[in-house]
């Protein structure tokens, strides 16, 4: 790097410190302890650690009590606010949506002359597997067969007819399409902002700086990272769960029923054996950090998805996937408005709000303090427009394409075909939907080999991306945290979905993301108010004659180049800036 280089990125972080930055003499993380490899908060550390350790210990001890407390908490949100939840996340699509193609949309994330650190394959890859890998290949088969044979109330159709089947594959579109990339892009844009923009840390109490200003490193600051914590722990742990009962099923069914190997059992145990196993490749994933890590293995699971869903087109059903994707946008988009503020309260169909919906639209919520923060942490040298872009419509459109492939597949088994998906889905449950699909085809076992080495790639994405969420959360804000520190929240996301499996399976992870999913989002409807206030004062900097002035200076220097264009402002520091290399 030569000497220009490095000045030049010098006054450009200084003119973003100058114009940008608060007034503050408080630093991330200056309050942290230090030692034994660990670089921590004292407070959102040990309090989040006894928190999360009393809940794990009120599962396991309390039994079926618990479980049944568990029940009526989830019942209660989803009885109760189930209206609240669908509003919130509407809110949200608009909010992005505004600042994206309105006057803020080129405001870029990191300041003026910041650059991408990463490409765009590499962007697209990581936050697409951190956002809901799992999660697409749990449901993208079994979630169309169930509306298939139980049609959403707001529809009017038969079940188990071609009908039925266009109402499936809309209401699946719905359920994983703009809304939750919306929750997750309007969290990343305020992480990213607060933390690459203003200089402050990388943790969600940044985001209330401008209605907090100094207190965000009080006890306000402190209960929202710890929200925040709770959040992202379990319903990342929810997810691993969903996962690790996928993995379980696929390699029982692949190895004992399509190759007639030894059937592996399935159950609580395996799958707490698998969670170890899988934990221990998240912790050298982790301990490989965002650079050699991270980035690294969502490429090779983008490459995986993508060759299974190619290998999917080519055997399956090709004109009936593309004809089905095609019909279900069309579904979806035709009721988009009206299914967005549908809530069953006056008729047929609280059922399918409740049971589903509101439980996506919690889980979603409970998940974005995790991908939304990671993308915050890849995201920096992009506009805001560019951003949103990113982030709300290409994981969207590529998400309706999965479910076509996989769903529409199931779909024309169902219609056209045995009819064999269908029937072991109803036998066998949700977690053998996809190897029952793919053994109606060629290289069945084979496809159910890379379905199951798929599901794992992305437990392994999930649990370390998470990993340096929490460290990020846990360490003041700091973007560099150590590599034992990272190691531990690894470790610990494993025992805890391990220990909950345990104690309540599946019922006590979901319940606990629906519960955390509520408080955390009416701290998103606040941060619809704080980010446009952070956006509206740097456009007005921005729009400033001190701003005009400044560059000006730098101009005159010989330190800038000024292109002018229509109203817009377009400044080059010659020689470039340097694009800050992965923490």
């Amino acid at each position: 790097m030569s000497d220009r280089d490095d000045t030049a990125g010098q006054m450009s972080n200084g003119l973003q410190v100058e114009l940008f930055h608060p007034d503050s003499d408080r630093k991330p993380g200056d309050t942290n302890i230090q030692g034994y490899g660990f670089d921590i908060h004292p407070v959102v550390f040990p309090v989040a650690l006894l928190l999360i350790g009393m809940f794990v210990a009120a599962t396991l001890l309390l039994g079926q009590q618990a479980a049944d407390a568990y029940s009526a908490v989830r019942s209660f949100f989803e009885g109760n606010f189930g209206w609240f939840f669908l509003l919130a996340v509407n809110m949200f699509i608009v909010t992005i949506l505004y600042f994206a193609f309105g006057k803020y949309g080129t405001i870029r994330i990191g300041g003026v002359q910041a650059e991408k650190e990463f490409s765009d394959f590499s962007w697209m890859a990581m936050l697409f597997s951190a956002g809901m890998g799992i999660g697409l290949m749990f449901f993208s088969v079994s979630e169309p067969l169930y509306y298939f044979q139980n049609v959403p109330g707001f529809f009017s159709a038969e079940a188990g007819t071609g009908a039925a089947a266009s109402v499936a594959m809309a209401q699946t579109f719905f359920h994983w399409g703009f809304h939750p990339w919306a929750i997750y892009g309007l969290v990343g844009l305020g992480l990213a902002f607060f933390s690459f923009n203003r200089g402050l840390p990388l943790t969600f109490r940044s985001i209330f700086w401008p209605l907090l200003g100094d207190r965000i490193y009080g006890w306000p600051g402190h209960v929202i990272d710890l929200v925040t914590v709770f959040a992202t722990l379990f319903g990342l742990s929810t997810s691993l769960g969903l996962g690790v009962a996928q993995v379980n099923t696929g390699i029982s069914y692949v190895g004992g029923d399509m190759l007639g190997l030894v059937q592996v059992p399935t159950g609580t145990i395996p799958q707490i054996i698998l969670i170890g196993a899988i934990t221990l490749i998240a912790t050298a994933s982790v301990a490989a950090g965002l650079e050699n890590g991270v980035k690294r293995l969502s490429t090779v699971n983008l490459y995986l998805m993508l060759t299974l869903l190619g290998f999917l087109l080519i055997v399956g059903p090709t004109a009936y996937i593309f004809g089905a994707w095609v019909q279900g946008l069309g579904t979806y988009f035709g009721n988009l408005l009206s299914l967005s503020f549908f809530t069953g309260t006056m008729g047929e169909g609280a059922a399918t709000v409740s049971g589903w919906t509101v439980f996506y639209w919690a889980w979603w919520i409970a998940w974005s303090p995790f991908v939304g923060m990671f993308i915050a942490r890849i995201s920096k040298g992009r506009t805001v427009r560019e951003f949103v872009l990113g982030v709300l419509f290409l994981p969207s459109l590529f998400s309706t394409v999965w479910l076509s492939a996989f769903g529409g597949s199931a779909l024309f088994n169902s219609l056209q075909g045995n009819g064999a998906a269908l029937a072991t889905y109803n036998e066998l449950g949700q977690t053998v939907a996809m190897f029952a699909l793919l053994e109606q085809f060629p290289l069945g076992a084979i496809s159910g080999i890379l379905a199951t080495v798929l599901v794992v790639t992305f437990f392994v994405t999930s649990s370390d991306s998470g990993s340096l969420v929490i460290d990020h959360l846990t360490s003041g804000g700091k973007h560099d945290v150590p590599k034992a520190q990272r190691i531990f929240w690894a470790v610990t996301e494993g025992a805890v979905a391990a220990l909950l499996l345990y104690g309540g399976g599946l019922g006590a992870l979901q319940t606990a993301a629906i519960a955390t999913g509520f408080p955390f989002a009416v701290i998103l409807v606040l941060m619809c108010f704080t980010v446009y206030q952070g956006l509206k004062n740097e456009y007005e900097i921005l729009s400033s004659e001190q701003f005009a002035e400044r560059i000006q200076d730098m101009t005159a220097d010989g330190d800038l180049d000024v292109v002018t264009s229509g109203d817009e402002m377009v400044t080059d520091i010659k020689g470039g800036a340097d694009a800050e290399g992965s923490d």
